[in-house]
């Protein structure tokens, strides 16, 4: 039996991943000691793989060709090349049978996925692993990308993305092997890098979706686009990932830990971890 066990909503400022594997001293250390207590979570629920949705930074994709949704298919996963070089983290091994159950499943709900057999992923993707999983030599999970063009417009809707995530919940629900899955929304929170707002941040609209994407997600399905940006900054519209996160999971969940900080490098980073034992076993 596969199960969707616990969905977590994380920031992938790169400036995490490099402390995470530095100097965690000074200002850091106040950073990761909020973040600290969901990787001892995570490490007791044994999951076996991550879905990890988040969207790439021009490392695999361009703007010249940049579909709506990717699903990785791949045997592994390596570190993109974003200009210096690939981070030292590990290569990311692929859950194949899933992934194709996956891709089998969700594209007949209405989900025209693009498929990657061959796909770098970059620091949306590895920084987020980073927190939760430390820096291991091999990471102890399992791992399929999906990559959402939340970059070149049009984007999809925060709704799209949640519906997306009730399908990718019922196609893990249905796959006929035995799998712990946990589900990571990566991006934000608000901020903006270019621009007449840039170094735009907005505490009260961050703690807000931190507070409602747990209980009442709808909330947040109703804002558009346009909300998003005007509130979170160009880039806070990365936040439409959680929501593919939350969409997987059931009505009846818990938080177990909800962490916020400003300023990561100008940034506003937060993470929130939310049990799905109860939903997991509808």
């Amino acid at each position: 039996m596969a199960e969707v066990v616990a969905g977590i909503g994380v920031s992938h400022i790169p400036a995490l991943g490099m402390a995470m594997q530095g100097d965690r001293s000074g200002p850091a250390a106040e950073v990761f000691s909020k973040f600290a207590p969901v990787r001892g979570w995570v490490r007791e629920l044994a999951l076996d793989t991550v879905i990890v949705v988040y969207n790439d930074h021009a490392s695999a994709f361009s703007l010249e060709l940049l579909p709506t949704f990717v699903i990785g298919a791949a045997k592994s996963y390596a570190p993109a090349d974003e200009g210096y070089g690939a981070r030292n983290v590990p290569v990311a091994q692929g859950d194949g049978d899933l992934s194709w159950h996956l891709v089998d499943s969700v594209i007949p709900q209405g989900f025209d996925l693009a498929i990657a057999q061959k796909l770098d992923v970059d620091h949306g993707l590895t920084v987020p692993l980073t927190l939760l999983f430390g820096s291991p030599p091999e990471w102890p999970v399992k791992v399929i990308p999906i990559e959402v063009n939340v970059v070149q417009q049009p984007t999809p809707s925060a709704q799209r993305c949640f519906d997306l995530g009730r399908a990718i919940g019922r196609a893990v629900r249905s796959f006929p092997g035995s799998r712990r899955v946990g589900i990571v929304g990566t991006g934000g929170m608000s901020h903006q890098l270019q621009g007449r707002r840039a170094g735009h941040i907005n505490s009260e609209f961050d703690r807000m979706f931190l507070a409602e994407i747990v209980d009442n997600p709808q909330q947040l399905t109703g804002l558009s686009n346009a909300d998003y940006m005007r509130e979170a900054g160009t880039e806070g519209a990365e936040l439409v990932m959680w929501l593919t996160m939350r969409g997987a999971l059931g009505e009846d969940v818990t938080a177990v830990h909800s962490a916020y900080h400003v300023p990561v490098s100008n940034t506003a980073a937060g993470m929130v971890a939310i049990d799905n034992s109860a939903g997991a076993a509808r």
